[in-house]
């Protein structure tokens, strides 16, 4: 394998790759036929709670609690991985671990019912610490592939091609579970359910295949020679602290850092919870229909994501990035609050649509900003450990809050509405943001 240089078109391309692989866990695991088919035991079972630790909990806040759990082990874990890394100088090697116990955790979903609860959730919690574990490590290699000029677009193209990667894949389930007969699966819900199970294989054997072309191309990092001891374990921490104490030598970075925290907060805490929200608080009718409807509003979404990520970049470089993700931080306060009195499935369709307009945008953005406001220094992978630190902090934070509303109110509409203060607090937060650094 030849070494590609920085900032050329294969080595770029192959990096944005890796979004085509993975992001089909995102959509079809984390957005679409996951949550459908983990409420549908549910309702199959007719029960409302399951007894786990020898308390009975609510579905929805159950599925809050192991994500909130997951995301914390993920932000104990990468700056001990990271540090890692960077002492070996061999970063790939980790992103493929979690990017393989990511997908095979998906293929384990198969086996999720509720009378082998713990299994099932534990399957749950390492696709998703597999998932997010790997993007440590994807994202940092963001400033040593491209240069300051290219990382806007480049992190645009990666998400527009997870985007229709993903919904290629989703189109392709969707049928499946809609026409399970056109695969030998019979007919009626155990058929469907049966299609569900499948798709969950289907995210794994995909994340890993199409992953191979990213790893191929995409350079180890610089070779030391070390070999990793005890002592090494947690440089990745103290790596942490010496980009904490760095934050007070540069201003711009720490009051974006800020307010990253905050609305990332609110943001993530909405996509994971999205199809929860539409298949509990939405008049579908039956349950055909929720299952199109709610699989044909992520759809939406995701399609809507391609234009919002390269309409966002394009805007950004007009504009600069710190304006352009306060204007996408008050869309998103319109949406929560028309989200608490949506009731009919157009009214969620057009939810839907915007929250594609600004989901992909303000994602992609968030990060090449980051990227951009780093200072001169080649250590990349310990600026982005915070940076992913950070993010899940705010998403333990954000899925704690948010199931303990829906737990004590018992209306996931509550939770959603309290979401608003978090995106008005980032809004006020990047105002603060130096505007010379904005573009």
């Amino acid at each position: 394998m030849a070494n590609l240089p920085k900032g050329s078109k294969k080595l770029l391309n192959a990096w944005a790759f890796y979004d085509w692989a993975n992001s089909v866990y995102s959509l079809v695991i984390a957005s679409a036929i996951f949550p459908i088919y983990y409420q549908a035991l549910f309702n199959t079972a007719n029960v409302e709670t399951v007894t786990v630790f020898g308390g009975a909990i609510r579905s929805t806040p159950l599925i809050s609690y192991t994500t909130a759990a997951a995301f914390l082990l993920v932000s104990i874990i990468s700056p001990i991985l990271s540090g890692i890394a960077d002492y070996v100088g061999n970063k790939k090697i980790f992103m493929k671990f979690f990017c393989y116990l990511g997908a095979l955790s998906c293929i384990g979903l198969y086996f999720f019912d509720l009378d082998s609860i713990y299994m099932s959730l534990l399957f749950y919690f390492f696709g998703l610490v597999g998932f997010w574990g790997s993007l440590v490590f994807y994202n940092s290699y963001l400033p040593d592939v491209a240069f300051v000029e290219q990382q806007d677009r480049i992190s645009a193209k990666g998400y527009s091609m997870g985007y229709i990667g993903s919904v290629l894949l989703l189109i392709f389930n969707l049928i499946m579970v809609m026409k399970p007969n056109l695969f030998g699966l019979g007919e009626g819900g155990e058929a469907s359910m049966k299609a569900m199970q499948i798709s969950f294989v289907t995210v794994g054997v995909w994340w890993i295949g199409f992953s191979q072309y990213s790893f191929y191309h995409l350079p180890k990092g610089v070779s030391s020679g070390h070999k990793v001891t005890r002592k090494v374990l947690f440089n990745g921490f103290k790596e942490l602290k010496g980009v904490y104490n760095s934050l007070s030598e540069n201003k711009k970075l720490k009051r974006y850092l800020a307010a990253f925290f905050i609305y990332s907060m609110a943001v993530q805490t909405v996509m994971l919870v999205a199809t929860y929200f539409g298949e509990q608080e939405i008049s579908w009718g039956g349950s055909d229909e929720k299952t199109l409807g709610l699989i044909s509003s992520i759809l939406i979404i995701q399609l809507v994501a391609v234009v919002g990520a390269t309409v966002t970049s394009r805007s950004s470089e007009k504009f600069g990035n710190i304006p352009t993700l306060i204007v996408i931080n008050g869309i998103w306060v319109a949406i929560c609050v028309v989200a608490y009195f949506i009731e009919t499935p157009l009214q969620f369709y057009i939810t839907a649509g915007v929250v594609g307009l600004v989901m992909g945008g303000i994602q992609a953005l968030s990060r090449s900003t980051y990227s951009k406001f780093l200072p001169e220094t080649t250590d990349t992978t310990s600026y982005f450990s915070f940076y992913d630190v950070a993010e899940k902090i705010g998403i333990v934070i954000g899925m704690l809050i948010y199931g303990v509303i829906d737990q004590i109110t018992g209306s996931m509409r509550n939770s959603v509405l309290f979401l608003v203060v978090f995106f008005i607090i980032g809004v006020i937060l990047l105002a603060r943001v130096p505007r010379k650094y904005s573009k």
